[in-house]
């Protein structure tokens, strides 16, 4: 058996874990299924019924994780040779950026892609305040820094970096230089591309046999 069992969606946030699984090395088996096979019993391993889901086979037990941030952060811990933790003096901005990207920057997102609109003076209810100040935010980091740890390629970019491969390429998040720039810094990394060519091979398989 392998040490973790991936459970995903090819078409789905289920990319941004296997891009994290093949940064940290990780021995990993895939369970793949589409939103009509999903199986009954996945809701045992995520009550939430979403994917991705990731199982730890490790010292006789099995551990579950769940949320992309949360999966991005445990294989960098349980891998540290791949050396995407970050170093002492990197933490404050790993932390911030990952929680950031899982926290605001997804919630910003999903409400102008729902169409919500943050009633005017109630921005300081809203996690994200406004989709212009959060993306404001992270122009103002990426514009002087590579990557949200700094100088250097660390896991929280697989989160981070995922947000905007994907906000730039639908067009819920807008061009700007920083974001670009960042971009493509990440999508030339060969571990992203070879996650991506899994994904993509699935998402084609599906649809010849629809």
């Amino acid at each position: 058996m392998a040490e973790f069992t991936f459970y995903t969606v090819a078409m789905s946030r289920g990319q941004i874990a296997r891009w994290a699984l093949h940064e940290a090395g990780a021995d990993y088996e895939q369970q793949v299924f589409t939103w009509e096979t999903r199986p009954a019993t996945f809701s045992d391993i995520n009550p939430m019924n979403k994917v991705p889901a990731l199982v730890h086979h490790h010292g006789g037990h099995d551990h579950v994780v769940t949320e992309c941030a949360a999966i991005c952060h445990y294989l960098a811990e349980t891998h540290p040779d791949a050396g995407l933790l970050p170093a002492a003096h990197e933490k404050a901005a790993y932390f911030r950026w990952l929680f950031f990207a899982a926290g605001p920057l997804e919630q910003a997102v999903v409400a102008r892609a729902m169409g919500w609109e943050v009633p005017e003076g109630r921005s300081g209810m809203a996690g994200f305040g406004s989709f212009e100040l959060t993306l404001d935010a992270v122009d103002g980091w990426l514009s002087a820094n590579d990557y949200a740890a700094g100088r250097r390629f660390t896991m929280a970019d697989v989160y981070l970096g995922s947000q905007f491969i994907w906000g730039l390429r639908f067009g819920s998040i807008p061009e700007r230089p920083s974001f670009r720039a960042y971009v493509d810094r990440l999508v030339q990394r060969p571990k992203y591309l070879e996650g991506l060519a899994i994904d993509q091979a699935l998402i084609e398989e599906a649809a010849e046999g629809a």
